[in-house]
């Protein structure tokens, strides 16, 4: 069957692999359908922490149950989303539900071998049911978990002054769930096209373009001097997490869903005047999808938002590097196994 494997980074090709084994508690799934994301580009380039090659990327998952045991609340032909985090259930992490941050966490696609194949076999635990939903809606339902998780971290108030930085994929589901919140939103990035795109997506959603507004006094004019009482960094830069200490309030949260692999400084005297709280925002948990999928039935948020760019699987080694183009206006591709 079609394997798309990233040997080392800025080396993608097709292999042919065998067929998945079927084992206990598992269901066999036919791929329909696999969003890339930052982590995905992340280990093409050779940035992604946590990661060994060679790897089948592919964690943002739409499928159909080819073959399952009774009795678990599934069907064959079922179109499922997958929820990519295997945990050990037994960890201090685990005992408290926090799943999400497994201390054995095995990331499908970055810790162990993803979903760019035909088939694979996976736990029945880590199905999340379709209800209804489309193959595109499908694939959105991880990323979107992210953002959702994020938000949830942030426990933000109705009213409250948000920055969110970064508006690729994360960044603009982030900005769309901290919106449903009540927060009035603020959107930076360096990209003044997507934050145009954004703020058609986003109602009163304001923005800062970073490479050409004067931050500071755009986010005091923005809070009436106050600055956000929550940012969200979804950039996965080190220049911009560092940067963003002095973009918050005191009293506020600093939220990282981004990551990347080095360290980050920050003034400690800033930091500790402000009594400002800086926590990390990993993966999500079952409460995140359960809110994603309830969302995407409402039609709160629709794949058009996101989906930009669609990719049959055989010709992804020829194009995924052109992916890393600002200039190609991905927001996000799909690659097509159906």
């Amino acid at each position: 069957m079609d394997t798309l494997i990233c040997d080392k980074p800025g080396a993608l090709r097709i292999i042919q692999t065998n067929e998945p084994e079927l084992g206990k508690e598992e269901a066999l799934l036919k791929i329909r359908q696999v969003g890339i994301c930052g982590t995905d580009i992340h280990a093409f380039e050779g940035t992604q922490p946590y990661f060994s090659y060679p790897r089948i990327l592919g964690h943002e998952l739409a499928a159909e149950i080819l073959d399952i045991p009774r009795g678990n609340g599934f069907s064959v032909g079922d179109l499922v989303a997958v929820k990519p985090y295997f945990h050990c259930g037994t960890c201090i992490a685990c005992r408290q539900g926090k799943t999400n941050c497994c201390v054995q966490m095995q990331v499908y696609g970055v810790h162990v071998d993803g979903g760019m194949r035909s088939r694979v076999a996976l736990p029945i635990s880590s199905l999340i049911a379709g209800n209804g939903l489309n193959v595109d809606q499908l694939s959105l339902v991880e990323p979107l978990a992210i953002g959702a998780h994020g938000i949830r971290r942030a426990a933000i108030q109705p009213g409250e002054q948000v920055l969110i930085i970064g508006a690729g994929p994360i960044g603009m589901g982030t900005a769309l769930f901290a919106r449903l919140a009540g927060a009035h939103v603020i959107l930076m990035d360096i990209n003044a096209e997507r934050l145009a795109y954004c703020r058609t997506l986003v109602a009163d959603l304001a923005t800062i373009d970073a490479a050409k507004d004067n931050v500071e006094e755009r986010l005091l004019d923005y809070t009436q001097g106050n600055m956000p009482s929550v940012v969200i960094d979804c950039t996965g830069s080190q220049k911009a997490i560092n940067q963003a200490f002095r973009y918050l309030a005191h009293g506020g949260r600093f939220v990282l869903i981004g990551l990347q692999q080095q360290p980050i400084s920050f003034s400690h005297p800033e930091f500790h005047k402000r009594e400002a709280m800086l926590m990390s925002s990993r993966n999500a948990t079952q409460e995140d999808f359960e809110h994603v999928i309830q969302t995407l039935q409402q039609g709160t948020i629709q794949p058009a938002m996101f989906i930009t760019h669609r990719i049959p699987c055989q010709q992804l080694p020829d194009v995924f590097r052109s992916l890393l183009d600002p200039t190609s206006n991905v927001i996000k591709a799909v690659v097509d196994f159906s």
